[in-house]
């Protein structure tokens, strides 16, 4: 896709870091104007990720500032573009992390634009007109419809934020591995946090028995009686982890902390897989025993494609799966951002975007 040269002249109101502080405060800047195959998205709610606290404050070296974070945002159309199709003003949309590929690759092709060599994120990208994107943290966005999803009448619009990243996240694996609605089998679940409390919804709608494995005996309760969970195995338990060797098809690690995965991988039964979505900042230790003994595969993923985003939206809309959400105000998103530090949150902040703030 070629450049083309920014039409920045729409003001927009939102929260930026300036530097590795991380401290969110009130910033004006500017926004492209609608383009032909834009739609521009009045924005009601944004989900705050870890994503999110890891960017403002460079914990991965790679942001430019000032950035306006947020990837899981909900809101209504106000404006399309005269090439823009299946969306109209008024209609209940999503965006999530992509806002931009090259949309001629193999990938591109096959609606997998997130594996795409030139992927543009939807905060802290260069946009192909050379601008840096500003994400959800802000009253309206500019975006090409071919980023964007419809967000299901069914679905309350802040509890579906989250599912723009977190959901499609954890959504992406299990479609893989065809646990869509498929016959029985044993997942478990590493975590059970802002990706692994969806996961686990997710694996009771499909009609799968699920084993949260966690190393807080204190979410037992909540996973079996809150979300379902059919077992619990506390991963620091010699006994519950001796007696949860090989009993498990596939399992979803969500943990971003550092861990072992060889005692994770011995739950596998043989042929079993462990697919990793939680971003650690470490190298992770992989004994190769587990591996070797069992024929048991290690992959990764992250999010999924346009038409995977769509899909699990609609499951989500037809078996009325939420994330389990905190709603709070601009003024408070430091609080939240320091609290999500501390795990404190069950299971996501979301940000009203639409209310009123005194900030601005």
């Amino acid at each position: 896709m070629a450049q083309t040269t920014p039409n920045h002249t729409q003001t927009v109101a939102g929260w930026a870091a300036r530097d590795s502080a991380g401290e969110i405060a009130p910033y004006t800047f500017k926004r492209r104007e609608n383009g032909d195959t834009d739609v521009t998205i009045e924005i009601l709610y944004c989900g705050i990720c870890h994503t999110d606290l890891h960017q403002v404050k460079d914990d991965w070296g790679m942001t430019m500032y000032p950035i306006v974070p947020g990837h899981e945002i909900t809101g209504i159309i106000t404006k399309v573009g005269k090439k823009v199709e299946n969306f109209k003003v008024g209609d209940r949309a999503g965006i999530g992390c992509l806002a931009a590929s090259c949309l001629e690759c193999d990938f591109c092709k096959s609606s997998q634009e997130n594996y795409c060599d030139q992927l543009q994120f939807t905060y802290n990208g260069i946009f192909w007109d050379g601008s840096i994107t500003y994400g959800g943290y802000s009253k309206m966005i500019v975006a090409d419809y071919r980023y964007v999803v419809h967000v299901p009448e069914s679905l309350p619009m802040d509890a579906a934020a989250p599912l723009l990243c977190a959901g499609v996240t954890v959504f992406t694996p299990l479609k893989n591995h065809n646990l869509i609605e498929s016959p029985k089998k044993n997942i478990g679940v590493v975590g059970l946090g802002g990706l692994g409390h969806v996961a686990v919804k997710f694996g009771k709608a499909f009609g799968h028995h699920v084993t949260v494995i966690s190393t807080s005996p204190s979410k037992e309760k909540e996973a079996r009686d809150r979300l379902g969970a059919d077992d619990f195995i506390v991963s620091s338990n010699p006994k519950q982890m001796e007696m949860g060797k090989r009993t498990l098809d596939f399992i979803l690690d969500t943990v971003s902390a550092d861990h072992s995965l060889g005692p994770i991988l011995e739950l596998l039964k043989v042929n079993g897989t462990l697919v990793i979505v939680g971003a650690s900042s470490k190298p992770l230790e992989l004994p190769s025993f587990p591996l070797i003994f069992g024929k048991r595969t290690v992959k990764g993923g992250i999010i999924g494609g346009m038409k995977e985003t769509q899909e699990m939206m609609d499951l989500c809309g037809k078996h009325n799966i939420t994330c389990d959400i905190e709603v709070v105000k601009p003024d408070d998103i430091n609080e939240a951002l320091g609290r999500l530090a501390r795990n404190d949150v069950k299971y996501r902040f979301v940000i009203d975007i639409g209310g009123n703030s005194s900030s601005l």
